[in-house]
């Protein structure tokens, strides 16, 4: 993505995220939103370059969309997994450190599946190494790498293979 573009679309990202987190804005509000989005467009970030792994088509943004739901879903699994753990002492838990194998190539890819290994509860990323993250699980119930990594990481896998390659 040209740099042009890039700003521009990074000023219209984070102005309609200040929007929609002031919910009914005051004029002031708009105005102030927008100057912040424009000065942190304008701002030389380093590592820029990583959002140029994502052309925007549409078929990319539609599975990104579709990925946020199944994330999302990820998450209310987990969450309940992790509370029926806390609440039933006779659940297992059997922690422990995992790796698992992604097909992802790209390095924005590879982040976004990490943070979201990470924000579902029972699960942190705690390295990545080339194709390899690995995963502290709060209940290993797989010893190889293959299961590991279906029950971890296929689900998320196969949308942000579309998204980022």
């Amino acid at each position: 993505m040209n740099p042009i573009r890039y700003r521009f679309v990074l000023g219209a990202v984070l102005f309609v995220l200040w929007i929609a987190l002031a919910w009914l804005p005051s004029v002031q509000e708009v105005i102030v939103g927008a100057l912040v989005a424009v000065a942190v467009a304008a701002l030389p970030l380093p590592g820029r370059d990583v959002f140029g792994e994502f052309p925007l088509t549409v078929r990319k943004i539609a599975t990104a969309i579709v990925y946020l739901f199944v994330f999302l879903g990820a998450v209310v699994r987990s969450n309940l997994d992790v509370a029926f753990r806390v609440l039933s002492p006779r659940l297992p838990i059997n922690p422990g450190i995992v790796r698992v194998k992604t097909r992802l190539k790209s390095r924005l890819g590879r982040l976004i599946l990490a943070n979201s290994i990470t924000l579902t509860p029972g699960t942190i990323s705690v390295a990545i190494r080339d194709d390899d993250i690995f995963v502290h699980w709060i209940n290993v119930s797989a010893d190889d790498v293959e299961a590991s990594t279906r029950k971890i990481v296929s689900d998320f896998e196969r949308y942000l293979e579309v998204c980022f390659g």
